[in-house]
């Protein structure tokens, strides 16, 4: 059994840190850690690895204060708080604190950033980037109990057919073939998300919106 768990812990961290892993030596402030709660409960949830360096070297946890930041993290410093499960593994005789988080149907989560406002983050790669305006929007109309109603407009068929020919679209390539203010653009698209009809996903690190 310990050999088994030792080949599963040494198989996520040979994966390298990405979208779904991350890899922490320590844990010392609540705060930073509250925005990879943040990201991986907005996206497609994940793992932090705690007391493995970021080339992947186990160095091992040093006290079991590490899951109280973890802990602190999640209660404190997460709205609505993020929950999350906990593993220790015991590798060559160093401890790593195994962190799972799953992707969340209560969007959007927020931490604080380093002036202590509370924005929603999302993981693009091995980062925790904010949410933009689109997506954060998208999350509150999905979880409106009336549901939405969307008016096909020309703004909306002028998208739609540019879609059809063309992978996807950002925000500003909306606003010009619409002629359209960015605050318009943002209420579509995020109605778009919100409804199933698009989806956002990312190219070289940028946001973009492509049908479903």
């Amino acid at each position: 059994m310990e050999m088994d768990r030792n080949n599963l812990i040494e198989a996520l961290i040979a994966q390298g840190e990405h979208q779904q892993l991350d890899f922490k030596f320590e844990v010392s402030d609540s705060k930073k850690i509250a925005r990879t709660l943040s990201a991986f409960a907005n996206t497609d949830g994940g793992r932090l690895l705690i007391g493995v360096k970021d080339n992947g070297k186990i160095a091992g946890i040093r006290s079991e204060e590490e899951y109280y930041m973890i802990e602190a993290a999640s209660t404190m410093y997460t709205r609505p708080s993020v929950p999350f499960k906990a593993n220790r593994w015991v590798v060559n005789g160093k401890t790593v604190l195994e962190i799972y988080i799953a992707p969340s149907a209560d969007k959007p989560h927020t931490a604080p950033d380093k002036d202590d406002e509370y924005k929603a983050y999302i993981r693009v790669a091995d980062e925790n980037k904010p949410a933009n305006a689109v997506l954060f929007l998208s999350w509150e109309k999905k979880g409106r109990k009336e549901g939405l109603l969307l008016s096909i407009t020309r703004p909306v068929r002028k998208l739609m057919v540019y879609l059809e020919s063309r992978p996807y679209i950002n925000i500003r390539q909306f606003c010009r073939i619409a002629n359209i203010k960015y605050f318009t653009a943002c209420n579509i698209l995020s109605d778009l998300i919100a409804i199933g009809t698009l989806k956002y996903i990312i190219v070289d690190k940028q946001i973009v919106y492509k049908k479903v």
